[in-house]
């Protein structure tokens, strides 16, 4: 059996490693010319993704990589800089090397990517896919250089945007865009006082949700999620990045001024926003021998915390179900009836999180902030942190009934 996989972001190179290891043949196919070291800013790695990671010898490359820190603590403050609560997210009663972590995005994607090649996939950068055809006895690709490859399975594992979805189904639901824009990333020598060990700093501005955790070595890493209305690629492109950089000051995010300090020494093009979109739910992730992982099926709210490690997971299960199937169209129909209860619930959690992102009248960001998020505190110290979510294994040796 081959696999052609399409996309070597977070899910693709991991997807790729599983198959080796479950004796399938593989390649990756990007559409960028290199592994993208730059793109992104920083995403969080729970326990149960690391676990994965773990289990396909590719996690001590991960935990090693630069800009790789722990972030197993959460401190929230209000705007006006007053401490909210203080949390363990619960891994830390976890083995070490299971314990969250947050990870450069564009050096995530370069680790995977590196690692896999070095364990025998194939990964072939500057191939754009621009439509498939499944013949019902092999899938053929069709890329923008004019070129073809044939394999018996294809994976879309390139966004929430994905091509491999819009042609599988034309009629599947669009993203929804959140209400929020996204920017941020990684200021060297930022000069803010360090936040606490291990801990990454929220905070629940009246006018955005922001965060950063500055490194030991004086690098901060952070983020901005703004509501507003959607803008287009090329209405957000039309103003400078110095004017988006004035935007984010503006918006007087942190009284303490710690964040603010970081915000002033960053880069201008730092600032340049991305809509943040969703995809709730598909009628379905499979048709015949093509699938989707990751964002191309499920693209979560970043609140959840999830995505990284929901696609790493469907990448896992997905291997092992084409390993024990008697047909491709088995083994993927499994795949998507083992993944799609846990995903969605995820989901839905991290949805009613990011609504609380959007409120901005100051009654509702009293209500907000003195009496709502102090109930969301407590009943996640109460649960133990996350750990019904993080202590999800999908064990690779076991067999798949499909």
């Amino acid at each position: 059996m081959r696999v052609l996989i399409i996309g070597s972001g977070i899910g693709g190179p991991v997807a790729a490693t599983a198959l080796r290891r479950a004796g399938i043949d593989a390649t990756v196919f990007e559409a960028h010319d290199g592994p993208g070291t730059n793109l992104g800013a920083h995403l969080g790695l729970a326990p149960n993704g690391l676990a994965v990671l773990r289990s396909l010898d590719l996690l001590r490359p991960v935990l090693e990589a630069p800009g790789t820190l722990p972030s197993s603590r959460i401190e929230f403050r209000d705007g006006r800089g007053r401490i909210m609560g203080r949390l363990s997210d619960g891994s830390t009663e976890l083995e070490p090397e299971l314990r969250s972590v947050s990870a450069r995005r564009g050096v995530l994607q370069t680790v995977l990517a590196e690692t896999a090649a070095d364990l025998g996939t194939t990964v072939e950068y500057g191939r754009r896919l621009v439509r498939h055809t499944d013949t019902g006895s092999e899938v053929i690709a069709e890329f923008a250089d004019g070129s073809v490859e044939r394999g018996d399975v294809l994976v879309g594992a390139d966004g929430i945007h994905s091509v491999v979805r819009r042609s599988l189904f034309p009629d599947a639901p669009a993203p929804t865009y959140t209400g929020l824009l996204d920017l941020g990333g990684r200021t060297p020598n930022a000069g803010a006082p360090p936040t606490p060990e291990d801990t990454s700093r929220l905070i629940w501005g009246r006018r955005a949700f922001a965060g950063y955790q500055t490194a030991p070595d004086g690098d901060a890493y952070w983020f901005v999620n703004v509501p507003h209305p959607e803008l287009t690629r090329e209405e957000i492109a039309a103003r400078p990045d110095s004017e988006w950089k004035r935007f984010a000051l503006d918006l007087a995010i942190d009284r303490t001024g710690d964040l603010d300090t970081v915000l002033r020494a960053s880069e201008p093009r730092l600032f340049r926003p991305r809509g943040v979109y969703t995809i709730p739910t598909l009628p379905h992730w499979h048709r015949g021998r093509v699938a989707l992982l990751g964002d191309a099926a499920h693209a979560l709210p970043n609140s959840s915390g999830q995505g990284a490690s929901m696609a790493m997971e469907d990448a896992l299960v997905l291997a092992m179900c084409l390993r024990d199937s008697d047909t491709p169209e088995r083994g993927l129909a499994a795949y998507e009836r083992i993944r799609r209860g846990r995903v969605e619930a995820i989901i839905e959690e991290g949805t009613r999180r990011g609504d609380l992102k959007l409120v901005t009248h100051p009654v509702g960001v009293f209500l907000r902030d003195r009496l709502l998020l102090p109930l969301v505190f407590r009943r996640a110290a109460g649960a133990g942190g996350h750990s019904p979510v993080f202590d999800h294994r999908v064990d690779f040796d076991a067999p798949v009934a499909t």
